[in-house]
């Protein structure tokens, strides 16, 4: 496939933060190229041109200038790689700060500042509570969706609903033994807020064991440097008689959360 056919197929992946315009093929190539480094990073080079289309030539020169802006990095694989015979290890590309940035998000120093503030002047508990309320809306709109599917389908159906809101999700088999799934997030809108506010993980992946009915475990976050959100699913087989998934703290943030809901309370 040649490289100005394979631009032709990027008009549903441009890039909000990378803007194209007709005769600029080339842009609109490393737009398709920086999103799916984005979506699946780490990621080498050679998939990246087989998944575009590209020549080896042709991803190189892609990858040298998203590498010159700033928007990608190159990083070592932390787990062993398969031999590959002679000459150096392949170089895994993965998107940095200012690569995301150039997509939409949504966070500021503003909603940092405010949490800090709440912080300091009500304390961590009032911290917890704000990002409980702050989840609560999204699992309210998820939570009809997600528990209408079929129980085998639930992790899919929920990282359907959070790309619509544009965090690039994903579910598949976990590969860790005993089974279960993973649900993969690219893309946090509120990264950098989140890496000084952990709270907002946490609530995030208490609501998601809610909506699931199992317990979860959040393995990875793009917060603390990560380049993907990973969160492992337990089987729904490994759950006891009548049993949902929530751990005590889960059915009581439930609770308060219903609690807030039926006395008119705004979520943040």
């Amino acid at each position: 496939m040649s490289e100005d056919r394979a631009s032709t197929e990027t008009a549903g992946t441009r890039s909000a933060g990378v803007p194209s315009a007709p005769g600029r093929t080339e842009r609109d190539t490393r737009a398709r190229v920086a999103r799916l480094i984005l979506e699946h990073g780490p990621v080498t080079a050679s998939t990246l041109g087989e998944r575009v289309g590209l020549t080896p030539a042709a991803v190189r020169r892609h990858l040298d200038a998203l590498l010159a802006e700033g928007m990608i990095e190159v990083r070592k694989a932390r787990t062993p790689q398969t031999r590959r015979g002679r000459g150096r290890p392949a170089k895994w590309f993965a998107i940095t700060d200012a690569g995301r940035n150039a997509f939409v998000h949504a966070y500021d120093d503003l909603a940092t500042s405010a949490l800090r503030f709440l912080a300091e002047t009500a304390g961590e508990r009032a911290v917890a509570e704000f990002a409980r309320r702050q989840i609560a809306d999204l699992e309210r709109r998820y939570r009809p969706v997600v528990q209408d599917a079929p129980l085998h389908q639930r992790v899919r159906t929920l990282a359907e609903a959070l790309s619509g809101d544009g965090y690039a999700a994903a579910a598949a088999k976990a590969p860790q033994p005993g089974g279960g799934e993973q649900l993969c997030q690219h893309h946090c809108p509120v990264a950098h807020v989140a890496a000084e506010f952990p709270e907002l993980c946490e609530a995030e992946t208490e609501a998601f064991s809610r909506l699931l009915g199992t317990p979860v475990q959040r393995l990875a976050t793009i917060a603390h440097g990560d380049g993907i959100c990973t969160t492992h699913v337990s089987p729904h087989s490994l759950c006891g008689p009548g049993e949902s998934g929530r751990s005590g703290g889960d059915a009581a943030a439930s609770e308060e959360l219903t609690s807030d809901e039926e006395s008119g309370g705004t979520s943040l």
